[in-house]
């Protein structure tokens, strides 16, 4: 039999971490010869030149493919794209790969996903359906679900999304999420070798920290971030663990204010990036989940961890009894946060499946390729009424 060539893209610390169980998988899967390539925010030394995670895991990277400009302005995301449509459209005249696989809602990604278009190579798309309403995310992922082949949705309700846009229910998959996955499967670090690896008191009550840019609300970025601070500066018993912001536009700003900010409180301390072991393990150990990042609504739950969710850029998602949304005002994320203290960590119902997700994709995407099932001529799939 032919081996099938498998092409995986993964452009930020977050996807990569998310997609690592379906990347070991399909390499020892002997039918297949996997690629991973890594772009975009792996490749910068200021957000934490992340490609060194996947050296650390001993996974072979086939190619690294530089993309990022030096800002990221609204005319920065465009060049980002625009480099990323020219550089993979050359890749996948050389490659022509069988199958490519992505995840989520990136501009990049979607410019990678049109190239793959336009080289007629099949795309499987994971986290469709979803809605992050106070994100540009939303159109990138609805754009790359309409170009994609196989759909693989984290909850039932995306699914049955993803065929409302058309898409035929033969070809989209509930399979869970593969965040889900690494929770009850990753082998997780103790507290006290968690507090020595990233070196802070983890001994202590303390909660983890991400925010990024709400992207459909343009110059909000730093007003936000000033006002979760403001907010974190008043409940001084905790110890704040804060990863950086992504490269979205306005990430910038917000990572040049918590540099500045930071430094000036001992009950503080800013990463560029843990790691999805380091980061699932602070985590664990939180009294909550701080932000507005999607790990919070679909990791932090699994793990019996509250979440206080600020702003709009997660509007839409399908949210554990866990999850205590809140505006991004001072007042408001405060009273959130004194909510999230008195919840006790414990097991909360997540939709997002049960930790078998990468088993169910390889086992589809052996179907499909094996048994040459892929037609690019998709039919538009039309809802009976």
């Amino acid at each position: 039999m032919i081996e099938k060539k498998i092409t995986i893209i993964s452009s930020t610390r977050a996807e990569y971490g998310i997609l690592k169980p379906l990347i070991l998988k399909l390499k020892h899967t002997s039918s297949f010869q996997t690629q991973l390539i890594l772009t975009g925010s792996h490749l910068v030394e200021k957000l934490g030149n992340t490609y060194q995670e996947a050296e650390e895991d001993g996974i072979e990277i086939y190619r690294k493919v530089p993309i990022n400009t030096e800002g990221n302005t609204d005319y920065d995301i465009s060049l980002i794209m625009a480099n990323a449509l020219m550089e993979f459209g050359k890749y996948f005249q050389e490659e022509k790969p069988d199958l490519l696989i992505v995840l989520g809602d990136r501009t990049e990604i979607l410019a990678i996903c049109a190239a793959a278009m336009n080289a007629h190579v099949p795309i499987a798309h994971l986290h469709g359906g979803e809605l992050t309403q106070g994100a540009i995310d939303d159109n990138v992922r609805h754009a790359i679900t309409k170009m994609s082949y196989l759909h693989f949705a984290s909850a039932e309700e995306y699914r049955r999304r993803i065929i409302q846009m058309g898409e035929e229910p033969e070809r989209v998959f509930y399979v869970g999420a593969l965040g889900v996955e690494n929770i009850l499967k990753e082998e997780l670090l103790d507290r006290k070798t968690l507090g020595e690896n990233v070196n802070f008191p983890a001994e202590k009550d303390y909660a983890v920290v991400t925010f990024h840019p709400v992207t459909m609300e343009p110059g909000t970025a730093e007003r936000q971030v000033r006002e979760l601070f403001l907010a974190m500066q008043r409940k001084t018993e905790l110890f704040y663990l804060i990863t950086k912001a992504n490269a979205d536009a306005g990430g910038a700003l917000i990572n040049e204010f918590m540099e500045r900010e930071t430094v000036k409180y001992s009950n503080m301390k800013l990463v560029s990036s843990l790691g999805m072991k380091r980061y699932l393990s602070t985590v664990k150990y939180a009294r909550f989940v701080l932000g507005n990042s999607s790990s919070g609504i679909i990791e932090a739950p699994s793990l019996g961890i509250p979440t206080v969710n600020i702003g709009d850029r997660q509007k839409g998602r399908i949210m554990a009894d866990s999850v205590i949304s809140c505006e991004p005002e001072c007042q408001s994320i405060l009273t959130a946060m004194e909510l999230a203290m008195h919840m006790e960590p414990g097991e909360y119902q997540s939709p997002y499946g049960t930790g078998n997700t990468s088993d169910q994709i390889v086992r589809i995407i052996k179907e499909f390729l094996e048994k040459d099932k892929m037609n690019l001529k998709k039919q538009f799939f039309d809802i009976p009424y």
